[in-house]
């Protein structure tokens, strides 16, 4: 079962709050990219596009804000976080601090049900990629890593990392993966598991580091092939 982050909004639909249930769909919004980076965010516009009042908006829109999707200036209003080179190369080099520290210490006392969870969720990511599911696949992609980082025993460490791994999600657009891809993406998975199974804290961060630098080459590729159709640039 894919579990919801801690500061991440969710929970079963049926019992969210109106605020929750806003926070849910502003969170889905901005992370899909249907709320581009840099949209202002209208109380109004979003009240009648999600169907309720503008109180829990504005709840949700606070909740976006500490997840750091969403900047909110005093008496100018709410709007979706530019995306940009720099916010991207201290997102990773954040990640990279962070994540080497809460993958190595999940390999000094990584258990048999920490494996099981996280092989489950590693066969749900690939089995939604190629279904061409984006959604689901991206919350199948939040458990693997987390069902890695939850196994070190932290309390802080987790939620140290969710806001900065919730911006960089959004940096992870939304075309369909190939097969080679997503073959690439599970085997750089599978080897920071298999580092954890095996006890080897400096394999584990190894292995970590080659994916997290994998991703942030790939994206950097692909945000200069936009930056560059934009301006005109062959």
């Amino acid at each position: 079962m894919i579990r919801r982050l801690e500061l991440t909004p969710g929970g079963p639909t049926g019992r969210r709050t109106l605020a929750e249930e806003a926070a849910a769909e502003l969170h889905e919004l901005i992370l899909s990219g249907e709320l581009p980076s840099g949209t202002a965010l209208r109380l109004e516009e979003l009240a009648k596009r999600l169907d309720m009042s503008q109180m829990p908006i504005r709840e949700g829109l606070r909740r976006m804000a500490a997840l750091g999707l969403v900047e909110i200036v005093p008496h100018k209003g709410a709007w979706v976080r530019e995306l940009s080179m720099e916010d991207l190369r201290d997102t990773h080099a954040t990640r990279l601090a962070l994540e080497s520290l809460a993958v190595r210490a999940a390999a000094t006392r990584f258990s048999d049900s920490d494996a099981s969870t996280a092989r489950d969720a590693l066969a749900e990511h690939v089995r939604l990629s190629k279904l061409g599911d984006n959604i689901a696949s991206r919350q199948a992609h939040t458990e693997f890593h987390f069902a890695i980082y939850r196994a070190g025993g932290s309390r802080w460490l987790p939620r140290a990392i969710e806001p900065v791994w919730q911006n960089s999600e959004r940096y992870r657009f939304g075309s369909r993966q190939t097969k080679a891809r997503i073959e690439q993406t599970r085997r750089e998975h599978q080897a920071i598991l298999d580092a954890c199974v095996a006890h080897d804290e400096a394999g584990a961060e190894a292995a970590l580091r080659e994916h997290l630098e994998g991703a942030m080459q790939r994206i950097t590729e692909t945000m200069e092939r936009r930056s560059a159709r934009s301006t005109g640039k062959p």
